[in-house]
């Protein structure tokens, strides 16, 4: 589970990632297991969209395919 909350921080199964290459670490090793899990991408509302695809963009090149978008339901008025 990836979280990022308003402020652009983001955490991995709960706990902080403090940079980009520590989260592409975690991406790594996840798509290395011999049966991927799928990641569960959940931003806030108030997340920069910048962070969210840059998340993505990291997950797909590291070779990850099975990411979901939770809560997207927050962005519905």
């Amino acid at each position: 589970k990836i979280d990022i909350d308003g402020a652009g921080v983001t955490y991995w199964n709960g706990e902080v990632v403090p940079d980009r290459a520590a989260l592409e670490d975690k991406l790594r090793t996840a798509a290395a297991q011999a049966v991927q899990p799928e990641l569960h991408l959940r931003p806030d509302k108030a997340a920069k969209y910048d962070i969210v695809a840059a998340v993505m963009v990291s997950s797909q090149r590291l070779g990850l395919t099975r990411i979901g978008i939770v809560g997207s339901e927050q962005f519905v008025e």
